[in-house]
C-alpha cells in the first residue's frame, strides 16, 4: 500500500511539473485589440507589416507554428526583418470567463473575422492595418509539423517590399 501510495504521490508531482512547464506563446491577460493596434503603430516606424497569428495555448498547432517560426533561423530572420509577428489570442471557450468579450470582438472584426479559418490563422496586415491576406495555416503543413519551404513561401510572398514590387 504504501508502494501504490508513493507512486500516486510521484505521479501528481511529474504531472503538476509538466502543468507548469507547458510552452505558453500567447498572452492570456492582454487585451487582443490594443495588441493589434500597437504591432500596427511599431510596424509602421519600421517600415513592416503585421503578422497577426490568431490561436490559443489551446491549440497544438499554434503552439507548434509559433515554436517553428522561433526555432528555425532562415525563417526567423525573414520574419524578424520584415513583420511585427503577433500572437493574438482567442479562446473559444472562454464564453463563462472573465474575459473582455468587447476586445476580442473588435480584434476578430480588425483581423476580418477569420476564425472560420481554423487555428492557427494567419492575418497580414500592412502598417495602416489594411488586410492584405488571410492564410489558412493547414496549407503550410507537413506531416506532424510544418514544411519549411511553404512557410518561406508565404513570408517571401507577403514581405513588404515583394508586395510594393507587385503593386509596378
Amino acid at each position: 500500500m504504501k508502494r501504490i501510495i508513493a507512486f500516486m504521490g510521484l505521479m501528481m508531482t511529474v504531472v503538476c511539473i509538466n502543468a507548469q512547464t507547458k510552452v505558453k506563446v500567447y498572452d492570456e491577460t492582454i487585451n487582443p485589440d490594443t495588441q493589434i493596434v500597437e504591432a500596427l503603430a511599431k510596424a509602421s516606424n519600421e517600415g513592416k507589416f503585421v503578422v497577426a497569428q490568431l490561436g490559443g495555448n489551446w491549440c497544438k498547432w499554434c503552439i507548434r507554428f509559433a515554436k517553428f517560426v522561433e526555432n528555425d533561423a532562415d525563417i526567423k530572420k525573414l520574419v524578424d526583418d520584415n513583420f511585427e509577428f503577433i500572437h493574438v489570442n482567442y479562446n473559444p471557450r472562454n464564453s463563462e470567463a472573465n474575459v473582455d468579450k468587447t476586445a476580442t470582438e473588435a480584434a476578430l472584426k480588425r483581423l476580418g473575422n477569420p476564425v472560420r479559418f481554423g487555428f492557427p490563422v494567419l492575418v497580414v496586415m500592412d502598417a495602416d492595418g489594411n488586410i492584405l491576406h488571410t492564410q489558412d495555416s493547414g496549407f503550410l503543413e507537413s506531416g506532424e509539423g510544418y514544411d519549411k519551404e511553404k512557410v518561406k513561401r508565404f513570408f517571401e510572398t507577403w514581405t513588404p517590399e515583394a508586395v510594393r514590387s507587385s503593386k509596378l
